[in-house]
């Protein structure tokens, strides 16, 4: 009952006139970004954030949550029709859906992705608002030795979820964590990498870090790639609505995407990759219509995936929210939304920010209702968007992130580092290097260095303290287990498959 009594009072900071009006914008932009291939809602929240210096927080926060569900919905479309999956989320979807709409059935995959969006993301939301405040209680038992525990796992599970592999993972975890010890050291007063230059006294911002990584290097790294190849936009025919027959086949891949995606997001190794590739398992193991996939196009494909993929959108909330960690690039780049504000994610947000928690999930649950109102009668113009010449978008959002970043302070300095770690975006982009990790060693990095220095303070300089506790024991182990596992399973199975070692000699 608290949490329902929470809930209303959210509804009635949402539904207030200027953020209805926030959450319509995010919605609407959110979509459009979505079906622009290579675009994504990190890069587009990462080249809003500035506006985090002129607006309230709930207004900001209502703005890129509905970027974020608006870009889940509007990543089908590109999916569907020209087989470009913008994130690596809407892979699934483009495996089926793609194939609906060159058999003529374009209209009801993208129903069923629209609709599915809409149920699972309900339902997520409904779990964020129920998990978060258990989460919570949980985690107000974590002392300084747990939180670093806490954030060792996440610094070993986010890298190896966010990246081609562990290494990769870690090695851009490690940069960002660099970046983020530029400037004054809190604790002793002392200036640390910053080579003398007094402009870097104050550190690197965040959010110029996260617009040069994101809108400046992806643009120059879609910018590299215009010519590589020539995509086919998929006509739609036909109704753009299911059949009876075609609801039938929908709703209990739905249901059963959004109880895989959901947990699995809201876990601190979830993302939405594993979800939708296992929701697109079960379906196909479950389907009546097994000769419909990888053939004409089989719509539970579409449904389950998709359902997973908005469902999981909402998990990755509960773990940001309440823990103050980042399990995805858009959670990376609202966290340091959060910290140009000056507020700081974890247990006692639910409290002391109690409007712009629960006005931000009940404005989730809206920008669910303005999504399907948005998605299936506007389709038309969304495929429209697909014909923007490539030029004038990468230009527009090159000029955007420099006129932004400048805003921020009015100096040069902030235009030198902006390009230069787009320099750097553009190259780890090019040698599959993941960027989302920088920005979580920038802005965990530091968290970590305070919460393990009061812990060997509070401990006289004993080790020992982060492995007599048995919460923070088990956090270490897990990501241990993180770390190593892959590799010792690997080997056991290189040396299954090799089978036992001949001995020269024998018989």
């Amino acid at each position: 009952m608290e949490t329902l009594g929470h809930l209303s009072h959210g509804f009635s900071v949402a539904f207030t006139p200027v953020n209805l009006l926030w959450c319509l914008l995010g919605t609407t932009l959110g979509t459009a970004i979505g079906v622009l291939p290579g675009l994504g809602p990190a890069l587009t929240i990462a080249l809003l954030l500035p506006i985090t210096y002129q607006v309230a927080p709930e207004a900001s926060f209502i703005l890129f949550a509905g970027i974020y569900y608006g870009a889940m919905y509007g990543g089908s479309t590109t999916s569907i029709l020209l087989n470009t999956p913008g994130e690596s989320a809407t892979i699934v979807t483009a495996l089926e859906g793609n194939r609906m709409a060159r058999s003529g059935r374009g209209g009801a995959a993208l129903a069923t992705s629209a609709i599915g969006s809409f149920v699972a993301g309900t339902i997520g939301t409904m779990g964020v608002a129920f998990l978060a405040p258990v989460v919570v209680k949980f985690a107000l038992a974590f002392g300084p030795a747990e939180y670093f525990s806490l954030m060792v796992l996440a610094f070993i599970t986010v890298s190896a979820v966010l990246g081609s592999s562990s290494v990769r993972g870690l090695t851009s975890l490690f940069a960002g964590f660099v970046i983020g010890m530029i400037g004054v050291d809190l604790q002793t007063g002392q200036p640390r990498f910053t080579f003398g230059m007094t402009e870097l006294l104050d550190g690197v911002d965040v959010i110029i870090a996260a617009v040069g990584l994101f809108a400046v290097g992806e643009t120059l790294y879609m910018a590299s790639r215009r010519y590589a190849g020539k995509d086919e936009i998929v006509p739609l025919k036909g109704s753009l609505y299911m059949t009876a027959a075609e609801w039938g086949r929908s709703w209990k891949p739905w249901l059963r995407g959004a109880a895989i995606g959901f947990p699995i997001g809201a876990m601190p190794a979830g993302g939405a990759e594993i979800p939708t590739f296992l929701s697109y398992a079960i379906e196909k193991k479950l389907s009546k219509h097994k000769q419909e996939f990888g053939t004409v196009g089989a719509i539970e494909g579409v449904a389950g995936p998709e359902a997973a993929n908005n469902a999981s959108a909402a998990g990755v909330l509960v773990p940001m929210l309440t823990l103050g960690l980042p399990t995805s690039a858009t959670a990376a780049i609202m966290l340091s939304a959060f910290q140009s504000y000056g507020i700081n994610p974890g247990p006692l947000l639910l409290t002391t920010q109690g409007d712009l928690v629960w006005g931000l999930i009940a404005s989730l649950f809206i920008a669910n209702v303005i999504l399907v109102i948005l998605n299936l009668p506007l389709i038309g113009l969304w495929v429209r968007l697909l014909k923007i010449p490539a030029p004038q978008l990468y230009a527009g959002i090159l000029v955007f992130a420099t006129v932004g970043t400048y805003g921020i302070s009015q100096s040069p300095i902030d235009l030198v580092i902006l390009y230069l770690l787009g320099a750097a975006g553009f190259l780890m982009r090019r040698f599959d290097f993941p960027t989302a990790p920088v920005i979580i060693g920038m802005i965990l990095g530091p968290l970590a260095e305070t919460q393990f220095r009061r812990a060997m303070t509070i401990s006289n300089g004993d080790w020992s303290v982060f492995y007599t506790h048995k919460l923070s024991l088990t956090l270490l182990t897990l990501a241990f287990i993180g770390l190593a596992g892959p590799h010792i399973w690997a080997f056991i199975e290189h040396r299954r498959r090799r089978g036992p070692e001949h001995v020269p000699g024998d018989a």
